[in-house]
């Protein structure tokens, strides 16, 4: 069974009873809010995904709750708990949907260790994948919305998941986080695409996020091996420059993007050197979505080529 198998009345009443699991990728979800916004969200986002049955593992319990006491009707609040702890501060309760992804990349950035997590946006193309870190503002996500709407396949747009074993990225398709003069610069590249509500005045200023194609959710579980790390940067007015980037300064760049590399101890400096070394890295500064994607196309193609 799939999210939009559900009635609108049964999803709410699912959700507010935290009777809702559902498979994103290699995790699952069990997801509890009684607020009827984050319901909407639920399925206009995340309609083609898997609701698993009770009894199913969990990997992850993630209740967005309205605040307590007089918050519950003056200047209401979103709160985030789990395991019983309140990990973020609560924020105004139209803020709930928003807070809800955030917490979904908490969970998994801050409590798995099978994979190598990186905060990055990957997309692949050809069974190759890219993987773009960068810092907030950079431009990413809207690069990655725009690339996964012109033939290339989203993996995730906040985390890269990297195989212990064989360094292939497992995909963790998830709406894409928009922000600010984002929202409608691709909202005009990509007409068709699908959006949540705008919110406005979150801690990352306007927010909205956009739905992952039906097509690339149908290829979840098919992972992708790394074959490029670019590290993007929008420059207003400026052309398409991809320039080499010297593997030592983008292992030590990667190890700062990391979420778990000290963790994992030699074993993270393993995988991610092993990452590097099997990746051509860039420095890539864009300002017309077009013209990146003739840039990344050209990658595929000079790949192709050599072999």
């Amino acid at each position: 069974m799939i999210l939009s198998d559900l009635k609108p009345n049964e999803l709410r009443e699912r959700l507010s009873k935290g009777d809702l699991i559902l498979g994103v990728g290699p995790f699952s979800f069990e997801l509890s809010c009684p607020l009827t916004q984050v319901a909407e969200a639920l399925m206009r986002l995340y309609a083609d995904y898997p609701v698993l049955d009770r009894g199913e593992f969990v990997d992850f319990s993630v209740c967005i709750s309205r605040g307590k006491g007089w918050r519950r009707w003056f200047r209401r609040q979103a709160i985030f708990t789990f395991d019983g702890l309140e990990p973020f501060v609560p924020l105004p309760e139209r803020h709930a949907f928003p807070l809800l992804e955030w917490a979904m990349n908490w969970c998994v950035s801050m409590h798995t260790y099978h994979y190598l997590l990186l905060h990055s946006a990957v997309i692949e193309r050809e069974g190759c994948a890219v993987i773009m870190p960068a810092p907030p503002g950079s431009g990413k996500s809207t690069l990655c919305a725009g690339l996964v709407n012109r033939g290339w396949r989203l993996l995730s747009d906040e985390l890269a998941l990297i195989s212990l074993k064989d360094l292939s990225i497992t995909p963790f398709g998830r709406p894409i986080s928009l922000k600010n003069q984002s929202i409608d610069i691709i909202r005009n590249y990509v007409p068709e695409a699908v959006f949540s509500r705008v919110v406005h005045d979150t801690s990352k200023g306007t927010v909205s996020h956009m739905k992952v194609r039906s097509e690339h959710l149908a290829r979840i579980k098919d992972p992708a091996r790394p074959c490029w790390v670019i590290f993007p940067r929008y420059v207003a007015g400026a052309k398409p420059v991809l320039s080499k980037r010297s593997k030592a300064d983008s292992l030590l760049e990667l190890g700062r993007n990391s979420f778990n590399y000290l963790i994992l101890g030699k074993q993270g400096f393993d995988v991610l050197a092993d990452v590097v070394a099997c990746c051509d890295c860039f420095d890539f500064e864009y300002s017309q979505l077009d013209d990146a994607v003739s840039v990344f196309d050209e990658l595929v193609a000079g790949r192709a080529g050599e072999h």
